[in-house]
């Protein structure tokens, strides 16, 4: 009985680590990219994480107005703020240290890539977008 008891602990605190493990992605990230500094929020999306870009050094165009996201596939989301863009979605913790299964969303050409997210270190998300065998890695730092 003690066995059946302490082996029903041990996986329930299994769980419990694994559940912890997999929002250690949630937070705020400052992103660099071509020059363009941006602030991304990663947060819990129905069963998985999205990440949401929430604050661009460059909003206004020389012309004052405000950029969009003119270049997206979809022409409902044309009119998107360049602060609202949804980067990346639908990806979901592997159980041990990636974030996995989603797209993400390069703004810049409108083209749409498979994702995976993992950590280089402590505040380092390394964000790997790729096509076949071609990919590109982008490191977003964690600030809260």
């Amino acid at each position: 009985m003690k066995k059946l008891v302490l082996l029903i602990v041990v996986a329930l605190l299994t769980v419990a680590s694994a559940f912890a493990q997999s929002d250690k992605v949630v937070g705020t990230y400052k992103a660099v990219r071509e020059g363009v500094t941006s602030k991304v929020k990663v947060f819990k999306n129905g069963d998985g994480y999205r990440a949401q870009v929430i604050w661009v050094d460059n909003l206004k165009k020389a012309d004052g107005s405000i950029r969009l996201d003119e270049k997206n596939p979809d022409p409902a989301k044309r009119k998107v703020q360049a602060d609202n863009i949804v980067l990346i979605d639908k990806v979901k913790f592997n159980g041990k240290d990636k974030w996995e299964g989603g797209k993400i969303y390069d703004p810049t050409s409108g083209k749409v890539y498979k994702v995976s997210l993992y950590f280089k270190d402590e505040k380092t998300l390394t964000v790997k977008g790729s096509i076949g065998p071609f990919f590109q890695r982008m490191y977003w730092t964690k600030i809260q």
